[in-house]
């Protein structure tokens, strides 16, 4: 699958935070998009889900328009920064409504066999974010868009996301964004950088180059 958003244009209280977007990715990528805080990078997953209205856009799946928000489609999960999994809800069942294996989970991250029984309520917040990863990551779809699905969440696993996200690629598209730049340099196959609004696809050696992103 060739996924592509065009000409996408955002405007806030007058000012303009996204102006003649081009972004595309496919299925065994990884791109990621690099910027400073208030870039406009949040928004840009937003808009592309269908979550957050923009003045213009185009997005084209294997050079189709689609006609409608790309959340309708059941064919691309957004990770916000933000949680989305209810206290009361308990956390075995969370992996029955994402279609996601509660087995294959514990084998990555054995420690949650004690939560086996217990609610989302009771994890803390680094635990919650990466169920939340996790879960996201490895739902039915074709393409993956992610804000920030590092944060928060410990060194050793985010080794093991990163692990996991390469084995994913395989049959997925995968769009994503954090503050943690080296570990989106290190795993992504593609970069943008976002910077006035304006994404421009840069290689690794060049990206090095701008210490702007990185202060």
């Amino acid at each position: 699958m060739i996924f592509e958003i065009d000409n996408i244009e955002l405007d806030f209280d007058g000012k303009n935070i996204l102006r003649a977007v081009y972004l595309k990715t496919e299925t065994g990528k990884i791109t990621g998009i690099l910027g400073r805080n208030g870039t406009g990078k949040s928004c840009l997953l937003k808009i592309i889900f269908g979550s957050l209205p923009s003045k213009y856009k185009l997005i084209r799946i294997d050079k189709k328009p689609l006609l409608k928000k790309a959340y309708l489609t059941g064919k691309i999960k957004y990770l916000p920064q933000t949680d989305f999994l209810p206290n009361k809800l308990k956390i075995k069942k969370a992996f029955e409504i994402f279609g996601v294996s509660w087995k294959n989970f514990l084998e990555d991250f054995g420690f949650f066999k004690k939560y086996e029984d217990s609610k989302t309520e009771i994890l803390s917040g680094g635990e919650k974010r990466l169920l939340q990863a996790y879960l996201i990551i490895k739902s039915p779809c074709d393409l993956l868009l992610l804000d920030e699905p590092f944060s928060h969440i410990a060194p050793l696993y985010v080794n093991r996301i990163k692990a996991i996200l390469k084995q994913e690629k395989k049959q997925k598209a995968i769009i994503l964004t954090d503050h943690l730049f080296r570990e989106i340099l290190e795993i992504s196959d593609e970069i943008y950088i976002l910077k006035s609004g304006e994404p421009k696809l840069l290689s690794k050696d060049k990206i090095q180059n701008h210490h702007d992103i990185f202060s």
